[in-house]
């Protein structure tokens, strides 16, 4: 697999990431090669293995830190991600993720589903064979059920005219930010560091989420399908109302409510419409000083990590992640 030219600055990164990968090779094996094929693309296709490599990192500051066993949960991590996006697309009808035609436009929904379930068993598997004790994978658990609670919160809000910011954060904290958590979480517990070091991991993956996500958003209001990998604006079109269109919101724009009563039947003349509005009214830039705000405060908690070469590439990925143009 070819690692994201991002890791060319940290090679130890990008090793390991490479073993994390050919684990989960190993690991997935489906009697029908066509969809194992398929799913195997995805998670070849290119994507930054952030969340992996958030947990690999993390990983390192614990005296009892194995680089096999946090391989591991870092593996378990990219699948329960991938597992999320392919579900993601089946609800929004996708027909591309990362520049490629999605499972399910390829082979249907039906399918589509069992392979995300498939995943799911082998995150299962993969922790089983790691964990020291019924706790390490409770733990696991636990944040796998709340990544999942925010998909469903998420279906719950959609098109609802009246979103809050508040009810966005909600949203975001209960998937994006979750699974961030959870990876710098679970590197921290393999690590064998105490509850309240990775407590703080906790809520610095959280903190980092929530930028990723807010900075994502922003994204789709700037690029198009082509540089984004994923349709732009297909967020409105399916009722998912994001930060730069909440904040522009604010403003009264009867012609702009007006097209967002029309749903998923918004023709990219519109979507062009409500692009230009939200850029107009400052949706963008107070998203933007939103991102800003969750980077701040995960800087502030890795600066009390320990004085290692993995907190200074923690930290200056951190960084990059809310300058990043795509």
């Amino acid at each position: 697999m070819q690692i994201h030219p991002m890791w060319e600055l940290y090679p130890e990164v990008k090793n390991e990431l490479r073993e994390t990968i050919a684990l989960i090779d190993k690991e997935v094996f489906i009697r029908n090669k066509e969809i194992e094929a398929a799913i195997l693309d995805m998670l070849h296709s290119g994507g930054k293995l952030l969340r992996p490599a958030y947990t690999l990192l993390f990983s390192t500051f614990g005296k009892d830190h194995s680089p096999e066993r946090a391989r591991s949960v870092a593996a378990a991590i990219e699948l329960l991600h991938t597992a999320t996006l392919i579900h993601d697309d089946i609800i929004d009808d996708a027909s591309s993720r990362r520049k490629k035609q999605s499972i399910q436009s390829k082979y249907g929904k039906d399918v589509a589903v069992y392979a995300g379930d498939y995943l799911f068993t082998v995150v299962f598997r993969i922790l089983s064979k790691q964990a020291n004790t019924v706790e390490d994978i409770s733990i696991n658990t636990k944040g796998m059920e709340r990544i999942l609670m925010g998909e469903l919160n998420q279906m719950h809000l959609r098109y609802k005219k009246d979103m809050s910011i508040r009810d966005y954060l909600t949203q975001i904290s209960g998937k994006t930010a979750q699974l961030f958590a959870l990876a710098c979480y679970s590197g921290a517990i393999e690590g064998g560091n105490s509850k309240a070091f990775a407590r703080n991991c906790y809520y610095i993956g959280s903190h980092i989420g929530m930028a990723f996500q807010i900075i994502d958003d922003v994204l789709d209001y700037t690029q198009s399908s082509e540089n984004f990998g994923k349709p732009v604006l297909e967020d409105v079109r399916q009722g998912i109302y994001t930060a730069p269109l909440i904040f522009s919101l604010r403003k009264e724009n009867r012609e702009i409510k007006a097209l967002l009563e029309m749903g998923s039947q918004i023709t990219q003349k519109d979507a062009q419409k409500i692009q230009r509005f939200v850029h107009e009214s400052g949706g963008m830039s107070e998203a933007k000083s939103m991102a800003e705000k969750y980077t701040r405060k995960a800087l502030k908690r890795i600066s009390k990590l320990p004085d290692t070469k993995e907190k200074q590439i923690i930290k200056e990925i951190t960084e990059k992640l809310l300058m990043r143009e795509m």
